[in-house]
């Protein structure tokens, strides 16, 4: 008995040819960029790239439950179209056609899916309703996803692309990083700790030769969410501060000197001055654990024999692959979420697109230089996060999270990261004409989960 299959059509403009738009998919890491973040899904298994033969096997998290989900591209005609068709997974029938089309000088995406639930008739009327949603949300994702990279690199589509080093690569900035590199046809040379092509440890930095690098990305370093012992803060030193020495020490050991060492820092620096607005200019806080970890880890960064060294000081990343917003959302959703402690102290945050978005930049424009703040220009309140957080899940956010409970789980950390913020602004960037995608905090929760 043959299925019914239901169709769903989505399309954007692209703001590039017809070419670009489908080489964008064609290059690694184009599955990365366009993974849905809240959903639950990792890659398995790739074999190839768009290629007809070619497979990709997904694991989905669906509550206790996992599920394989294994597509293989089926049909391919640069620059018009390429087809994937589930071989087994959570559909009854899966064909999803992505074609191209020509609009002048730019050009048209279309995402086709034909498709089928499990159940037959039954199926389609209990699951119909969820699955033209979660559809829905997907692909309005993974389009507004492309053309605003497309738009990204488009800036700079004249420039030579790069080989860019990238420490960190399997973290959750650092993913978003390579994907939107390569997409954009940029090489990235990922240094890895054990096995692999670049081999780096902590002690010793790079233990392989990386060969000429236009660029270095360095992202590695331990969490600092976590409760600050003695031993974890030896260890937050020893990943950040030693293992950014010994970074620099291995790249002029090779011999190899690149126009920009970028290093990731923290919005640490500053000191909670209350409603003072903070631009890349203000002194350090007083001495601290917080305060003396990010100045000694910037720097060690200083020492990069490059042309320039920038200090990416990062605020909160909001993604719900990681980072604090992950850690808050089951609270969050079961409406006992709320402010953390009096709910006045700001928290300096970011969405994870406008990060990967300011590192290409500042890899390519050579006016970048020293501290930048990676923080968005709405400048929010921990009362405001949470309110903010509510809407989108469409829950109260009512439920503070009280200070001495605080202290007695995470102790010092609790006063450094959770109960004090700064009220710190993009400044650098603003000043550099730099567009955010999400400048306000509801719309980037929005677009990151999807609502």
């Amino acid at each position: 008995m043959s299925r019914r299959l239901t169709l769903y059509r989505r399309s954007i403009n692209l703001p590039v040819s017809q070419a670009e738009a489908f080489a964008w998919h064609a290059r690694p890491g184009a599955l990365e960029r366009l993974m849905p973040p809240w959903e639950k899904a990792r890659v398995v298994s790739a074999t190839g790239g768009i290629e007809p033969g070619a497979e990709v096997l997904l694991a989905l998290q669906q509550g206790p439950l996992t599920l394989r989900w294994r597509a293989e591209h089926t049909a391919l005609q640069p620059p018009d179209f390429f087809q994937d068709v589930q071989k087994s997974g959570p559909f009854a029938a899966w064909t999803h056609t992505h074609r191209f089309e020509a609009v002048g000088a730019t050009s048209r995406l279309h995402d086709e899916v034909e498709y089928a639930v499990p159940g037959g008739r039954l199926g389609a009327w209990v699951a119909g309703g969820m699955v033209r949603r979660r559809l829905d949300a997907m692909f309005r994702y993974r389009q507004a996803t492309t053309a605003a990279d497309l738009a990204m690199h488009a800036v700079h589509a004249a420039a030579p692309r790069l080989r860019v080093l990238v420490t960190g690569a399997s973290g959750l900035v650092g993913r978003a990083v390579v994907g939107a590199l390569t997409t954009g046809g940029h090489t990235v040379v990922a240094a890895v700790r054990g096995e692999g092509p670049v081999r780096w440890s902590v002690e010793a930095g790079l233990l392989d030769d990386p060969g000429p690098v236009d660029a270095v990305v360095h992202l590695a370093g331990e969490s600092l969410a976590q409760r600050w012992t003695p031993a974890r803060k030896a260890e937050l030193r020893r990943s950040r501060v030693d293992g950014t020495r010994a970074l620099v020490a291995s790249l002029r050991a090779f011999g190899r000197r690149p126009a920009v060492f970028l290093s990731a820092s923290a919005v640490g620096w500053y000191d909670d001055l209350g409603d003072v607005p903070q631009d890349e200019d203000a002194p350090r806080a007083p001495a601290g654990f917080r305060a003396d970890l990010v100045a000694d880890w910037e720097a060690e960064a200083a020492q990069a024999d490059a042309d320039r060294v920038v200090h990416l000081r990062l605020g909160v990343v909001v993604s719900p692959r990681g980072g604090m917003l992950q850690r808050v959302l089951p609270v969050f959703r079961l409406g006992l979420g709320g402010p953390v402690g009096s709910g006045r102290q700001y928290v300096p945050w970011i969405g994870l697109d406008d990060v990967v978005a300011l590192v290409v930049r500042i890899l390519q424009e050579p006016g970048w230089q020293g501290p930048v703040n990676a923080v968005a220009p709405e400048a929010v309140t921990s009362r405001a996060f949470a309110r903010a957080l509510g809407r989108v899940l469409r829950r109260p956010a009512v439920l503070p999270a009280p200070a001495p409970a605080l202290r007695l789980v995470f102790g010092e950390m609790a006063d450094a990261l959770l109960l004090a913020g700064a009220r710190v602004v993009p400044a650098r960037a603003l000043a550099m004409g730099h567009g955010f995608r999400h400048p306000r905090l509801e719309d980037a929760l929005r677009h990151g989960l999807g609502r």
